[in-house]
């Protein structure tokens, strides 16, 4: 039991920084914005929330930051930014809102305990 580490603050914080941006998807969704049956942008999203959260790898914090910067380069290079201030659709609006922030926030930390890892690996 002793030999088991526990999960650091700044990866459950990153984990769910990417739940919230899946309840964003939900709102976008719900508001009504085109998206596929089942959304690829779940995956994306959810599959490293779920291997930070559960996983003990010391990099693991590597896999969100490449979801997050893939979904960023996604919201511009789609045209997709136009929604964040697209009056007539609130709701998708505010969707695509929380889920931009929350995406942002998941790069700065997962970023912050990278740097971490190296900083502890370069005192070594």
């Amino acid at each position: 039991m002793q030999n088991q580490k526990l999960i650091r603050p700044v990866n459950k914080t990153i984990a769910m920084a990417l739940l919230i941006a899946a309840a964003g998807v939900v709102m976008q969704i719900i508001a009504g914005a085109p998206y596929p049956p089942v959304p690829p942008v779940f995956f994306i999203l959810l599959v490293p929330a779920a291997l930070i959260a559960f996983s003990r790898w010391q990099w693991a914090p590597v896999v969100p930051l490449l979801a997050g910067l893939f979904l960023t380069r996604g919201l511009f290079t789609s045209g997709a930014y136009k929604r964040l201030l697209q009056a007539s659709n609130w709701g998708d609006s505010m969707g695509l809102w929380i889920q931009s922030v929350a995406v942002l926030l998941a790069i700065i930390l997962s970023m912050q305990s990278i740097m971490r890892q190296f900083k502890k690996y370069k005192n070594v």
